[in-house]
């Protein structure tokens, strides 16, 4: 496997000319970029740039709006539903937490419901929006139905992610940013690409048997929920996944469950769908509504302490903090590069060749 290693200006740069290409403004563009790469830059390799063909193909098939009109449709004095007009989840949802935020700001807290949107990309990028503002962040969002529920055999539930953003003193914020399936289908992804086989417990095939193979899934396999079985607690994240699916969609008036329009290529969206697009739900809440914010990011620091030094099973495993590993790898590649490997190098290389931009190698 071969590996080529971009600053995060050169990916920046190609990314955003790939959005202005599909026709999005400057100003979108930048950000649908910058939220890309922030997951490049956290090391979440499955939501990064590797994901950006995906968004051009939906585009093609007409599936995103690339000139959106968002905007609130129901509104009160600390709740919204936003409608996004099909755009790119990565500017709709930063829209929605921009309504939250400032509401939090005014009421203590605010909460937005969204429809007719898009897949938008990792939902920490969105809550660490709330926490630049001392405030906790919430962010979910419903996805492609991959996922079969406790005993069924048949896919009816997205990834579906959930993420809690807190804000710390002395130490980065704990992030909690986490799929409700066991795993999220970009590692599948990965796998393919790597030629690896992924680890038991996170897919059955069509018959509902367990499997190994990464690419189950087009050959009519489920992705299993978090826990991914019974005796080990799949009913918990079947129960996790449905509270994303109910709060993105079903209270926003998008579509929920196996009517959920797919990102992946292989699987075509429903003749008869019940809502509009995929739904998100964000909100914000004021830590000094409950305590002043200084005591607050002290005894987390001090949770953090506690947690970090717990005794441990082992000297090479560790308890690691939420959102710690992603620091980490913030700093390593704003430093030494984003690594992408060659596959990925060459379907972003299409793509630009198709839209008339320069490849990246």
């Amino acid at each position: 496997m071969t590996y080529y290693t971009f600053t995060e200006s050169t990916l920046r740069d190609f990314t955003k000319s790939i959005f202005i290409k599909m026709g999005c403004s400057a100003e979108h563009a930048m950000l649908a970029a910058d939220v890309l790469i922030q997951s490049d830059l956290r090391g979440i390799d499955s939501h990064g740039v590797a994901r950006l063909t995906g968004y051009v193909r939906l585009w093609e098939k007409g599936r995103i709006n690339t000139k959106p009109d968002i905007k609130i449709v129901h509104e009160t004095p600390t709740t919204a539903t936003v409608d996004g007009d099909a755009g790119l989840g990565l500017v709709v949802a930063p829209f929605a937490m921009k309504i939250a935020i400032e509401k939090a700001e005014k009421y203590g807290s605010g909460w937005v419901s969204v429809r007719n949107s898009n897949h938008f990309g990792i939902a920490a990028y969105h809550t660490m929006m709330a926490v630049e503002k001392d405030m906790i962040g919430f962010a979910m969002t419903n996805a492609s139905p991959l996922v079969a529920p406790t005993f069924a055999n048949e896919r009816l539930l997205g990834t579906n992610p959930m993420c809690y953003a807190f804000p710390a003193g002395k130490y980065p914020p704990v992030i909690v940013d986490m799929a409700t399936s066991a795993a999220a289908n970009g590692k599948l992804e990965i796998a393919q690409r790597m030629g690896k086989p992924v680890p038991e417990g996170w897919i059955q095939d069509a018959n509902g048997n367990p499997s190994v193979d990464p690419h189950e899934l087009k050959k009519g396999g489920s992705l299993l929920p978090l826990g991914s079985d019974r005796d080990h607690g799949s009913h918990k994240g079947f129960g996790l996944s449905a509270t994303v699916d109910i709060l993105s969609a079903v209270l926003s008036g998008a579509n929920y469950g196996p009517w959920v329009p797919p990102f992946v290529a292989f699987m075509e969206p429903s003749t008869n769908p019940v809502g509009k697009g995929i739904g998100h739900f964000l909100g914000a809440m004021r830590v000094d509504g409950f305590r002043p914010i200084d005591e607050f990011k002290s005894h987390l620091d001090n949770w953090i302490d506690r947690f970090s030094t717990a005794k441990s099973i082992s000297e090479e495993q560790k308890v690691i903090i939420p959102g710690q590993p992603e620091v980490a790898a913030e700093k390593e590649r704003k430093l030494n590069g984003i690594p992408l490997i060659d596959d990925v190098c060459k379907d972003l290389n299409e793509v630009a060749e198709k839209l008339g931009i320069g490849k990246l190698i």
